[in-house]
């Protein structure tokens, strides 16, 4: 019986997500090996392996790999070094909000594709353009983000603090910082997971190795295998990386397992 909010052990956990895989899989290879969907549009499950094979033996398709993480983390860090900063200013001082959050609000409506060509002309096709998209998507939805959490701290801890004697920057380091940073370190992980999607945009054009590099060459090829197991690197890159920023949340934060 389902229960709202029942907690689900560890093991347990492992074995439905585990499922889930299974069961995808499972209907992927009954639409294509049973003839629903032709190879040409959709490669099966051993197709698609088969071409996973092949991209790592014949076309050093690590080293794509490694330059596509190189580009990800790259703009990330970037995006992140200056938005988690502004952010903690604009949720602790109502002054500095007031004068940012319109600003960051109109420039995070503002698709990150469409800065691509002006890009391209000011940074060429080189690692400077593909970063520099990947940290314009990302940086104003972190800073919004780092703003509002921090801006969410209950006024009570603050008005007790400043009670016991703390000045602005003991209430700034002390309290509200402490108090916003697993859930800082939880959007930083959401949007890490956009990243990505904007790497493959930038990818795209004028790029000659990464992810978004191979699919493009196997779009050319009408090869949907390799385009496939693409999708499916950058899924699992991004599984793994998604559980080391939840196990560092809990290693770094232990505070915040109760909430």
């Amino acid at each position: 019986m389902l229960v709202p909010l029942a907690p689900v052990g560890p093991g347990r956990r492992i074995v439905l997500g585990i499922l889930c895989f299974v069961a995808f899989v499972a209907l992927w290879g009954a639409a294509t090996w049973g003839g629903l969907v032709k190879p040409l549009f959709l490669a099966g499950p051993d197709a698609t392996l088969a071409a996973g094979v092949e991209l790592f033996v014949r076309f050093g398709f690590v080293w794509d790999i490694l330059v596509t993480m190189f580009r990800v983390f790259g703009g990330f860090i970037l995006a992140a070094l200056l938005a988690v900063p502004l952010g903690i200013l604009m949720g602790t001082f109502r002054g500095v909000e007031a004068f940012f959050e319109p600003f960051v609000s109109f420039c995070r409506y503002l698709p990150a594709s469409a800065f691509i060509p002006l890009l391209i002309l000011w940074a060429g096709v080189g690692e400077t353009q593909k970063l520099l998209v990947i940290f314009i998507g990302s940086v104003f939805q972190l800073i919004i983000m780092v703003a509002v959490i921090t801006g969410s701290i209950r006024m009570e801890l603050v008005e007790a603090a400043r009670t016991l004697g703390a000045r602005t920057r003991g209430i700034v380091f002390r309290v509200m910082i402490p108090n916003a940073a697993p859930q800082i370190f939880e959007a930083l992980r959401l949007v890490l997971g956009w990243a990505w999607t904007y790497v493959i945009v930038a990818e795209l054009i004028g790029s000659s190795a990464g992810i978004g590099h191979m699919i493009i060459d196997a779009q050319r090829f009408l090869d949907t295998g390799q385009m496939i197991f693409g999708i499916f690197v950058i899924g699992t890159i991004g599984l793994i990386t998604d559980q080391l920023f939840k196990r560092a949340n809990r290693a770094l934060f232990p505070w915040s397992l109760g909430r």
